[in-house]
């Protein structure tokens, strides 16, 4: 008998009221939904009076993945519209006692070996490589960009009283704003997705600390859970842990890159990402041209053919550094690193389960 394989991807997710929000209701909402070639995580932090921010997150994961399960095209485009597809149900439902509701969306989409990443709000996305801890995220909030301004220390923001106020969210214009990039992944990569229930009270360090032990993801996701109420719980939480264990090749469409501007509009990001399309279509037509060309004019079919095969060969080669410089794309400094005795070099990644 053969041995069942091994899948390539496993995750664990985990979400919790918290243990000072007044009525029990938890506003955070989670997806994991597998794919033929890898899946679609999401995290969403809903926002409203009552019962309008669970409503929220929830109309925002039922319409993405189902946007991304109709869509066509590449998938970075894919997701993009499925992001815009859950910022209209939100804002279509924002009425009666429901005006003024919204949400966070976090998206990670991993398509064969690219990590493809959409984020409206201030949940966040971690990746944990090589002993270290990336974030992959910057929260959209005023706190956040004093932050980045240097006017406020991350210890100062994490007890700032506007720390939960964000700065950009579905439900709150007809288009979205959202960062969208990928990035290629590698075997033992470690995912983590969270709502800032999570991200506010325990710091990096401990984050990494906690996602280094060889845990299953299900597993681990208590283990955060669990470390966020103990550190007072004063928000719903939501942790999603997607485990890689097997790294696939990257796709053939240039993954987006990662930008320092913040969000941008969604049709902006749509027209950037079919101008990376651009070698793919220079192919088509270079292949169509040089076909219709050698039917209307037989006698020269073999000079024809030889000019439109060299310029497919270097468009071909083109594309191929293209997606070389994708696959050296430095990530960030990471944001915390497990220690290291005197004279030790990091290891290699890895995740392993117990039995």
């Amino acid at each position: 008998m053969r041995a069942p394989a091994t899948p390539s991807l496993t995750s664990g997710l985990l979400t919790d009221v918290g243990r000072q929000r007044q009525g029990g209701v938890n506003q955070d909402a989670a997806l994991a939904l597998d794919l033929p070639q890898g899946g679609l995580y999401a995290v969403a932090d809903g926002m409203g009076g009552h019962a309008a921010g669970e409503l929220a997150a929830n109309l925002a994961l039922d319409a993405l993945s189902q946007t991304y399960l109709d869509g066509r095209g590449v998938a970075p485009a894919r997701l993009a519209e499925a992001v815009q597809a859950a910022n209209l149900a939100v804002l279509r439902h924002a009425v009666g006692e429901y005006v003024g509701m919204g949400t966070t969306l976090l998206a990670v989409l991993i398509d064969r070996g690219a990590l493809l990443v959409a984020h409206v709000g201030d949940s966040r996305a971690y990746l944990m490589r090589d002993g270290a801890l990336h974030r992959l995220t910057e929260d959209h909030s005023w706190v956040a960009e004093q932050v980045r301004l240097g006017h406020m220390t991350e210890a100062e923001a994490r007890d700032h009283q506007w720390r939960s106020v964000v700065s950009n969210a579905l439900g709150g214009e007809e288009r979205v704003r959202l960062e969208l990039f990928g990035l290629p992944a590698a075997a033992g990569d470690r995912l983590l997705l969270c709502s800032d229930g999570l991200s506010s009270v325990v710091t990096d360090q401990e984050l990494l600390a906690l996602l280094a032990r060889p845990l299953t993801p299900d597993n681990t996701a208590r283990l955060l859970v669990n470390a966020a109420n103990d550190a007072g719980g004063p928000d719903n939480i939501t942790a999603l842990i997607v485990d890689i264990h097997r790294a696939a090749r990257l796709p053939s469409y240039a993954l987006p890159p990662r930008r320092e501007d913040g969000p941008l509009y969604v049709d902006v990001l749509l027209s950037t990402q079919r101008g990376n399309s651009l070698t793919t279509y220079l192919l088509l037509m270079v292949a169509y041209f040089t076909l219709l060309g050698i039917m209307l004019v037989p006698e020269r079919r073999a000079l024809l053919g030889l000019a439109g095969t060299t310029l497919l060969l270097g468009l071909l080669i083109v594309q191929r550094v293209q997606l070389r410089r994708q696959q050296t794309n430095p990530l960030h400094q990471p944001s915390a690193t497990l220690p290291l005795p005197p004279g030790a070099t990091p290891p290699e990644a890895s995740i392993s389960h117990p039995r």
